[in-house]
């Protein structure tokens, strides 16, 4: 009686590990996009992201539309494990955040010729990866990203309300590479 009392005791206390394991393990899960998407889809501005993130390449846009028809300079960023992510399977991961800062661009002539850099900040782009569909009557969701631009005087808030007609045009060449424009980022080839 004292082996079955013991085994039982044993069956138990393993029994309870697992289960409280797995409890701590879901209660514990990365939530999705942790501090850029909230519960209702709200998507917001990562914070450190200059620093946190891989810059993945840059544009410079003549008569920039953001930029009130100047030159203006685009920088992209992600997190290391969306480039970790794309290089080994050549799309973005769920939960991807990808973040463009637009910048007003002041072009001069120099030693090597006429060049162009950043000034001040004129707003952000942010993109997030949701292969999901979770939020299918947010109209800043869909065709597998949510969307959102903030002016560069106000990063708390989106002045996005649409992104079919807002930001969609823009991406539609694209979309036979998921709606980004990845070519120009070397550092997603492998």
């Amino acid at each position: 009686m004292k082996t079955f009392v013991l085994k039982l005791a044993t069956v138990l206390a393993f029994g309870s590990v697992l289960v409280g394991g797995m409890a701590y393990g879901q209660m514990t899960a990365k939530p999705y996009a942790e501090g850029v998407v909230s519960d209702s889809g709200a998507i917001q501005l990562p914070e450190n992201f200059r620093t946190d993130y891989v810059m993945l390449g840059a544009w410079s846009v003549a008569g920039d539309a953001d930029t009130g028809g100047g030159v203006g300079l685009h920088v992209v960023y992600a997190p290391r494990s969306a480039v970790d992510g794309y290089r080994k399977t050549g799309s973005f991961p769920d939960g991807t955040v990808l973040v463009k800062e637009l910048f007003n661009g002041k072009t001069e002539s120099l030693t090597t010729g006429e060049a162009t850099s950043a000034t001040t900040t004129a707003g952000y782009f942010v993109m997030v990866k949701d292969t999901k569909g979770r939020f299918p009557d947010n109209a800043l969701w869909g065709d597998g990203w949510g969307w959102s631009f903030f002016n560069a005087d106000n990063t708390k808030q989106t002045v996005t309300t649409d992104f079919r007609a807002e930001c969609l045009a823009c991406h539609e060449p694209a979309r036979s590479s998921d709606l980004v424009y990845s070519y120009a980022y070397p550092v997603l080839q492998k």
